[in-house]
């Protein structure tokens, strides 16, 4: 069990996050085609996993994803809206931060792709990164310190909390 866990995103809406209607078009849209037998197991677990944000209220959860993730079209302009509006809703307790890349931030510290940060309760800070096909848990400390840098320097580039849930509110208001 993680004492935190920081996450930067730049291809889709973090599973933590995810609306069920986002979540069943990233399952659906899977190659090879999952089954829909296994489609309803991700689906369950996906949206199990989205409890922890409120059964760990002293546990921090902290969101970084750019701009372009929420503009991206999966649906039509109420399915688009559910999302956010969910995405809004899950970061709105105290412990889980969101905080948006905007598109005109340009180049950042976490160009490299995607990759979430945790911390154990005797304080070992482990990384995970993950790409087409293949993903990779980072434990060596001097690799996570720089992950954690390259993390910290992005959170001074992002939107801070509040400017972020005011960009969503613009983006649903679009929809």
């Amino acid at each position: 069990m993680a004492v935190s866990l920081c996450t930067y995103e730049c291809r889709l809406v973090p599973g933590l996050l995810q609306s069920e209607g986002y979540a069943r078009a990233v399952f659906e849209g899977t190659v090879p085609v999952a089954p829909d037998s296994l489609l309803e197991d991700f689906m369950a677990r996906r949206m199990e996993r989205q409890r922890m944000l409120f059964e760990r209220p002293t546990t921090p959860f902290s969101f970084i994803v750019e701009e372009h993730v929420f503009r991206r079209r999966f649906g039509d302009p109420e399915q688009m809206r559910q999302m956010l509006d969910h995405v809004l809703d899950l970061s709105e307790p105290r412990n889980v931060t969101l905080q948006i890349v905007p598109l005109e931030a340009g180049l950042h510290a976490c160009l490299d792709g995607p990759v979430r940060l945790l911390e154990t309760p005797r304080g070992r800070r482990l990384a995970y990164s993950e790409g087409q096909q293949n993903g990779r848990l980072i434990s060596d400390v001097k690799e996570v310190s720089l992950l954690c840098q390259r993390y910290d320097t992005l959170r001074s580039q992002a939107l801070n909390a509040k400017d972020s849930r005011g960009l969503l509110e613009r983006l649903r208001g679009e929809l």
